[in-house]
């Protein structure tokens, strides 16, 4: 005699399920036995046939009907508490920036019993769950720089409690993400709209404004802020006075423009409501970033952690919440194979006064064509072998080689000029990503800040380097000064080591819960758009 509970017999399917589609006498064996003592069963009825045959290639279905003793819950009286709780959840779904048909909201009213009835609604249900949960879209789909790893529940697991569920539609309402910034795109996409200049108003013609210049075009531009609740009391409404720089300072803020008070074209643009950041472009940016948030629900955003929003060229330290450090950035070009990835991972070094082993893409694409017109050229790095020996270059001949078949590396000792500066940041992964230093302290001065060739450069490396020490050190300026004034390279393991993500929203809430909007420097929001589009249209597939 054997004894199979719920849970054990969810996790056996989920095995078998990786070797391919579930035999229906599989899904039998193991959900005759749902928790009791019992001998194996020898006799099914028709309906438990049925039942199983038809969840056999649906993993999830298959892992939950097997637990459940291949009992339908969507029959009858007693399954249309449950019926009705997943039809209103799943209307609220453009709440969340997902098409509503996806979840085939006529089809599901009309079902109300049989077998079908009780497939269709175990399918949209599966489906609700895995969409809340870790997102609508596969985000290594979406893009080819985006190698985010969705961490999701176990769909089957999440069924058994909605169907247990005191209150099955708050269950459901629940499983989306419960995160801070969440909440802010939900709100802004379905409440007012946000930063919405009233359309009556006259038009700010484009100039460039700076405090003590005086003109007409002052007042349209004065009435368009004070609009939007940036109003800026004056002597002189003729005037831009520095009250009305800091207006348009903290208007410029709010919508992801450089915070500088000047109102040039851009900004004046925006007030006009002639760019993308406005209207239904900026619906558009919060339906990206919503799945994007769903695509990180499984990851532990409240703990102490990195965060580099790669269109804002900004990272920050979040802890608990809170953010205790904030610094520009310089992100990789928009080349297709330059820029920035997308991914989390734990950041594990602090390395003071680093070497740069320079990329093997970098030397066979750059440097070694250079070095074959003059093999003395890029004279501050070092030719080196496999075992890590410098080569003199005069023993090297350059014209033999090409990018496939060159030997050697090229490095670059520790220095303030070295391309990683005197300090990188290292989360040990397989494209070669890490936050660095740099010598070329200018760029951050750049409203655009895309000019790496995928690493992310730190405006302020020095003031990083001791927050991330503070966790495990009572003076981390000293700790990170000694290895900075030894000259040699150190490596300062974090401890703990702590998550770092790399995203890319284009829409996100600041630290008082508006929403700032940014370019969309990659052009990746369209994809995840056209993604949604396209599932909309998919909207009779099975859930798997």
């Amino acid at each position: 005699m054997l004894r199979f509970s719920g849970f054990l017999a969810a996790s056996l399917l989920s095995v078998l399920c990786l070797a391919g589609p579930i035999s229906a006498q599989t899904v039998i064996q193991i959900g005759a036995g749902s928790g009791a003592l019992l001998a194996p069963r020898l006799k099914f009825t028709r309906d438990e046939m049925k039942l199983a045959e038809a969840v056999a290639a649906r993993p999830h279905l298959a892992a939950f009907y097997g637990g459940n003793g291949l009992k339908p819950v969507f029959q009858g009286e007693s399954g249309e508490r449950l019926r009705n709780a997943l039809g209103e959840a799943v209307s609220q779904a453009p709440r969340h920036g997902l098409p509503r048909s996806r979840y085939r909201p006529e089809a599901l009213k009309a079902a109300t019993a049989g077998l079908e009835a009780e497939l269709l609604h175990a399918e949209v249900l599966a489906r609700y769950l895995e969409d809340m949960t870790g997102g609508a879209l596969d985000p290594q789909a979406v893009s080819r720089q985006n190698h985010r790893r969705v961490v999701r529940p176990v769909i089957s697991e999440l069924i058994a409690q909605f169907v247990q569920s005191a209150d099955p539609l708050a269950f459901l309402l629940r499983q989306a993400p419960r995160h801070p910034a969440y909440l802010a795109l939900q709100q802004a996409l379905n409440g007012p709209a946000d930063i919405s200049v009233p359309a009556d108003l006259p038009r700010a013609p484009e100039a460039v404004w700076r405090v003590g210049m005086r003109g007409a075009g002052v007042l349209p531009l004065r009435a368009r802020l004070a609009s939007i609740g940036f109003a800026a009391e004056g002597d002189d409404p003729l005037v831009y006075d520095a009250a009305l720089s800091a207006a348009v300072a903290r208007y410029q803020s709010a919508v992801g423009l450089a915070a500088d008070g000047i109102a040039g074209p851009r900004t004046i643009r925006h007030l006009n409501g002639d760019v993308d950041a406005s209207g239904d472009g900026r619906s558009r940016k919060i339906i990206a970033a919503l799945e994007r948030m769903r695509w990180m629900a499984g990851e532990d955003l409240d703990s102490r952690h990195v965060w580099v929003n790669i269109p804002e060229f900004t990272a920050r330290v979040i802890d608990g919440g809170t953010e205790v450090f904030r610094t520009r950035v310089v992100v990789g070009k928009s080349d297709d194979d330059m820029q920035t990835p997308e991914f989390s991972d734990r950041m594990e070094y602090v390395v003071v006064n680093p070497r740069w082993n320079v990329p093997r893409s970098i030397t066979v694409r750059e440097y070694l064509p250079r070095l074959k017109d003059n093999r003395n050229a890029l004279s501050h790095l070092d030719v080196v072998d496999g075992r890590g020996r410098v080569i003199p270059r005069d023993q090297i001949d350059f014209s033999r080689y090409t990018a496939a078949n060159f030997p050697y590396r090229m490095r670059q000792q520790p220095g303030n000029s070295n391309a990683l500066g005197l300090v990188k940041f290292i989360f040990p992964n397989r494209w070669n990503i890490y936050l660095h230093d740099t010598p070329s302290k200018h760029l951050f001065g750049n409203r655009v800040r895309a000019y790496s060739h995928g690493c992310v450069r730190v405006g302020d490396p020095f003031d990083l380097a001791e927050t991330l020490l503070s966790a495990q050190s009572s003076n981390p300026g000293a700790l990170f000064r000694r290895a900075l004034d030894s000259g040699q390279e150190k490596w300062l393991k974090l401890t703990p080591e702590l998550p770092v993500h790399l995203v890319y929203f284009t829409a996100y809430p600041d630290e008082t819960g508006r929403i700032r909007y940014f370019d969309d420097i990659y052009g990746r929001d369209d994809a995840i758009l056209r993604g949604l589009d396209a599932i909309a249209l998919d909207s009779g597939a099975e859930s798997e």
